[in-house]
């Protein structure tokens, strides 16, 4: 028996007759739990149903999706009619939904908004907490796989705009069981970097499942907690997650975080022209005000003004003369009382005082004091200085205490 050998394209064909034919996979009711959600712009909508053990693609087209009276959600239980096919473009199986009804919410969800809900009471969302961006910040740390699109992206967009600024990378996991705490890390380990000014948390699209580090308490308590600004950059522009509520700012995509964290040569350029347009303004208008209060300050004002000023420096100078005289009259005081004590030891120790009392002062004929019988001879010329005049005499003896002495 000679083998047929089919191509890709026959192969599919004829698996998807067998699977449009099959009873049940041609009209399949199943219950799952929303995941990966997104609207495309051609308004056919792409998701994933899952359970604990397995998922399943879906797609569902406008026609149908229109009619629906919600909006489905990631996380969301739901009931889904349709059928089994295979898409060519990539071999794989889906479910082609028709309708979809809302059963419930998942249990990430559930947990989701219970988290979301009791961060909001801590006031971890209010704006009052945010940080403001820098205008220009001169070292970016992005907190993100090292491998992914998202770096990539970031990178592309930040040189391009302004090669000026320096990018440091934080390896970490963005999915899985150790991911948060890798995430947390990071941004504990950058908030001790001086020059860092700026984090962005980055992560490309996926689901629920794989966007959920980003929604642990852990890694918002360390985004609430940075003293450095922080843009949250996780998933598509559809995508939420907890860190998106917590951080300064959120990017809808990576490629969107480097656009808004860098301004361009160009941006720079205008930001500073107008910098220089409101200054210039704003002095002229200062200059003109005062101008205006100059012109209009008349000469009678000014007068007064003048008087005033005037008899203000009269009363300074009254109050310095009174000080000054006040400082004199005290020197004066205590000079008068020091000229008194030196009087009264002057006269204490004047030879008049001594002789108003008297004592005599006996002076040789060369005018010399003296003051001991040894410095006299018998008949020498002597002065007796006294109070009122003096004497001329002649020694006729001398004694020195009992003795007499002959010389």
């Amino acid at each position: 028996m000679r083998i047929k050998i089919l191509t890709v394209t026959e192969l599919t064909n004829y698996l998807k007759r067998i699977l449009l034919h099959d009873p049940i996979l041609n009209n399949l009711v199943i219950k799952g739990e929303i995941s990966n959600f997104k609207l495309h712009s051609s308004g056919h909508v792409y998701f994933s149903i899952k359970d604990e053990k397995s998922k399943l693609k879906c797609i569902m087209f406008s026609s149908e999706f229109v009619k629906l009276k919600f909006m489905p959600k990631d996380g969301m239980k739901v009931i889904v009619k349709g059928y089994i096919s295979i898409y060519d473009k990539n071999g794989e199986y889906q479910l082609y939904v028709n309708e979809l009804e809302e059963e419930g919410l998942g249990d990430l969800y559930i947990e989701f908004e219970k988290l979301k809900n009791r961060l909001f009471k801590k006031g971890y969302f209010d704006s009052k907490y945010k940080k403001k961006i820098p205008f220009f910040p001169k070292k970016i740390a992005v907190v993100t796989s090292p491998t992914g699109a998202a770096i990539r992206d970031i990178i592309s967009v930040i040189t391009r705009r302004n090669n000026f600024v320096d990018i440091l990378i934080s390896p970490v996991l963005v999915q899985g069981d150790r991911a948060s705490v890798q995430i947390s890390e990071a941004i504990d380990r950058l908030n001790k970097i001086d020059d860092v000014d700026l984090i962005i948390l980055a992560r490309g699209g996926g689901s629920i499942e794989e966007l959920w580090p980003f929604n642990e308490e852990i890694v918002a308590d360390s985004i609430f907690n940075s003293k450095k600004p922080i843009i949250s950059a996780v998933g598509h522009e559809t995508d939420f997650t907890i860190s998106d509520f917590v951080a300064d700012l959120r990017a809808p995509t990576p490629s969107a975080a480097g656009e808004i964290a860098v301004p361009t040569i160009s941006d720079i350029k205008y930001t500073l022209n107008l910098y220089y347009r409101n200054l210039k303004v704003n002095i002229s208008k200062f200059i003109e005000n005062y101008k205006h209060k100059l012109e209009n300050y008349s000469e009678e004002r000014m007068q007064k003004y003048l008087l005033y000023k005037i008899r203000e420096e009269h009363q300074n100078l009254d109050y310095m003369h009174s000080q000054i005289s006040n400082i004199l009259n005290k020197k004066v005081e205590i000079l008068k009382e020091m000229l008194f004590h030196l009087g009264n030891n002057l006269n204490n120790l004047s030879p008049l005082s001594t002789m108003s009392r008297g004592f005599a002062i006996l002076q040789s004929s060369d005018n010399k004091l003296l003051t001991s019988v040894e410095n006299v001879n018998l008949r020498d010329e002597i002065k007796v200085l006294l109070r009122d005049g003096y004497l001329n005499c002649t020694v006729d003896n001398i004694e020195k205490g009992d003795k007499l002495i002959d010389r």
